[in-house]
C-alpha cells in the first residue's frame, strides 16, 4: 500500500496462519470433540415405545427397553454422555408430583438398564418436579405461588433414588433456592458421596424451551416461570448464583440456553473453578432444522459453527440434540477439504 512502509506489512500478516488448512488446524484455539458432547434423551413408561417428537426432528419418547437402539449408535461415535428427562404414568400426574419418586418409575429403570449395559457411559439425570406436577411448574405450590423451602426435601429424594439407580450424576434444573446444598446433604447421608451434581445455575426464562416442554408435556398451567427462573435482562446475577451453587456442593454448573447467552457462559467459566456446561436448548436446534429445510442455511456448517462458538465461550461440554450429527461430521474432518491419498 502506497505510503505504508513494506516493513510494517510483513511483521504484521496475521492470514499467514490461515493460509491452508494444516495451518488452520496447527493455530485453532478451541477444540470440538465428540466427547464433549452430552445427548437428552427422553423416557417415557411402557414397553415397545419409539415415538418421534414433531418439533424436534430425529428425536424420539422411548421406553426403557428402546434406549439400546439410540445409546449404542451414541457410544460407538464417542459422545460423552446422556441426561435422562423422564415423564409419569399417564393419569399419574398430581399437585405434588408424586410419581417422580417412584422407584420403578422409567427414569431410575433407564438409568438401571444403561449401567448395567454400558457401565462406561455418563449417565446423569433430570432432578424437577415439572413433568410431573399437574400444574407444571418446578415446585410446590400454593394457590399460584411457587414454595421453595417446601419443595428442596422432594428434589433430594429424587436426586438419591436416580443416584440409588446408578446415576453418575443428578441435574437439578429447577432453580430454586438451595437446592443444591440439600440434594449433597442428601446424598452425602444416603452414602452416595460419589455422585457429582450437575446444577442448572443460570437457567434464564426463555421463548426456546418450546419444543421441550411439548416433549415433555411440561407447560405451566396457570402463570410462568419468572418468579425462580433466571431474567434474561440480568448477568451479574448469573454470577452470584454461580458462587452460591459452588459454596453448596455443586460439582458442575450449566448455563441454559446456550446461543443468546454465550457472554454468561464465557462470564461464568472465568468465575467458576469447575466445569461449566452449556445447553443448546430445544429451540436453538429447531431453529437451525427450520432454517435448513426452508434452504436459507447450510445445517451441517451452522451447526458446527454454533457448537464451536458455545465451546469457544468456555463451556466444557454441550447438551444438544444434534450429538450423533455434530459427531459424525467431526468423524469426517468437516473442518478441513478432503485431501487426496499420499501417492505410493
Amino acid at each position: 500500500m502506497e505510503g505504508r512502509g513494506s516493513w510494517q506489512v510483513g511483521l504484521q500478516r496475521p492470514r499467514r496462519l490461515r493460509a491452508t488448512a494444516a495451518m488452520r488446524d496447527l493455530a485453532a484455539e478451541t477444540d470440538l470433540t465428540a466427547a464433549r458432547l452430552l445427548q437428552p434423551l427422553f423416557v417415557v413408561p411402557g414397553q415397545g415405545v419409539r415415538r418421534p417428537i414433531g418439533s424436534l426432528r430425529g428425536q424420539d419418547h422411548l421406553s426403557v427397553d428402546r434406549l439400546p437402539e439410540v445409546v449404542e449408535p451414541l457410544l460407538e461415535a464417542g459422545v460423552g454422555g446422556v441426561v435422562l428427562f423422564g415423564q409419569p404414568p399417564a393419569g399419574a400426574k398430581d399437585a405434588e408430583g408424586n410419581a417422580a419418586l417412584d422407584p420403578d418409575g422409567a427414569v431410575p429403570r433407564a438409568v438401571r438398564l444403561l449401567k448395567e449395559r454400558y457401565p462406561e457411559m455418563w449417565v446423569a439425570t433430570d432432578v424437577c418436579l415439572d413433568p410431573y406436577t399437574s400444574h407444571g411448574h418446578c415446585g410446590l405450590v400454593d394457590g399460584e405461588r411457587i414454595l421453595n423451602d417446601e419443595t428442596l426435601p422432594r428434589l433430594a429424594r429424587m436426586a438419591v433414588l436416580h443416584a440409588q439407580a446408578g446415576a453418575d450424576a443428578v441435574a437439578p434444573s429447577d432453580m430454586m433456592d438451595g437446592r443444591v446444598g440439600a440434594i449433597r446433604t442428601a446424598l452425602d447421608a444416603a452414602g452416595l458421596t460419589d455422585t457429582a451434581i450437575l446444577a442448572y445455575t443460570a437457567k434464564y426464562a426463555s421463548s426456546l424451551y418450546a419444543p421441550f416442554r411439548e416433549a415433555e408435556d411440561s407447560a405451566p398451567a396457570f402463570g410462568d416461570r419468572r418468579s425462580y427462573q433466571m431474567d434474561p435482562r440480568n448477568g451479574r446475577e448469573a454470577l452470584r448464583e454461580a458462587l452460591l451453587d459452588m459454596a453448596e456442593g455443586a460439582d458442575m454448573l450449566m448455563v441454559k440456553p446456550a446461543g443468546p447467552y454465550l457472554d454468561i457462559v464465557a462470564r461464568v467459566a472465568a468465575a467458576a473453578d469447575r466445569p461449566v456446561f452449556a445447553y443448546q436448548v430445544s429451540g436453538e436446534y429447531a431453529m437451525l432444522v427450520a432454517a435448513s429445510e426452508a434452504g436459507l442455511i447450510d445445517y451441517d456448517a451452522a451447526l458446527l459453527e454454533s457448537a464451536v462458538g458455545i465451546r469457544r465461550a468456555g463451556a466444557a461440554a454441550i447438551l444438544t440434540y444434534a450429538c450423533l450429527d455434530l459427531a459424525r461430521l467431526l468423524e469426517r474432518g468437516r473442518w478441513r477439504p478432503a485431501r487426496p491419498p499420499l501417492a505410493r
